[in-house]
């Protein structure tokens, strides 16, 4: 996993409560296991009009928001399934920080699992960054989050809190995968002590 420090970046506006992840990936494009290649499908009921063109009044159909790596959004952010191609889309398109006043449990926990930031500030706040991410080009956003602050382009800084084993993984690119194979020392030396041992304990016979 890709890790994740500091982030200076065009935001886009998503003025949108309540997105849910068939919304973020519909369900017709959760064809593959693979965590790439799902960019082009995000938002695809939003992106693309029944002729499979462009929707021109979609936020990340303009410039500069097709190069926005910030998404500012509503709040209750990513309700809805499970899906975890729905923080796989959003990292594929090249999203890799989130701010909203809320979001629904399942999706936020998808999204330190993949590399991907999400933030929660008040609304007052991501009233204010929304606001900023509406100069596009002219108003870059910077996410710093060893020390958990976005920081607007005027200088304004809001803190947010974070968990400590999520920030430690994101700040040294650890997925589930990453942070077992910190232990390959230890399952090494497991697996030479107990060689030949069945799997299971034996079973005392009555």
């Amino acid at each position: 996993m890709e890790k994740f420090d500091r982030l200076q970046a065009i935001a886009a506006p998503l003025k949108m409560a309540n997105v849910d992840t068939d919304k973020i990936i519909p369900a017709r494009f959760l064809k593959t296991i693979k965590r790439s290649g799902l960019g082009v499908h995000a938002f695809a009921g939003l992106r693309y009009r029944e002729d499979g063109s462009e929707n021109p009044d979609f936020v990340l159909n303009r410039e500069p928001y097709r190069q926005a790596r910030i998404l500012i959004a509503g709040e209750n952010f990513g309700c809805g399934s499970s899906r975890e191609h729905a923080p796989w889309a959003l990292l594929d398109f090249g999203i890799k920080c989130v701010i909203a006043p809320s979001f629904a449990d399942i999706f936020f926990n998808n999204c330190f699992k993949n590399g991907i930031l999400p933030i929660v500030l008040p609304q007052a706040a991501c009233d204010a960054l929304m606001a900023d991410a509406e100069a596009g080009a002219n108003a870059r956003i910077i996410v710093d989050l060893e020390a958990q602050s976005v920081s607007r382009p005027d200088g304004e800084t809001f803190g947010f809190e974070i968990d400590g084993f999520r920030k430690r993984c994101l700040l040294e690119g650890l997925d589930d995968i990453g942070l077992t194979l910190e232990k390959a020392g230890s399952i090494d030396a497991y697996e030479a002590r107990t060689e030949g041992e069945p799997w299971l304990p034996a079973i005392e016979q009555v």
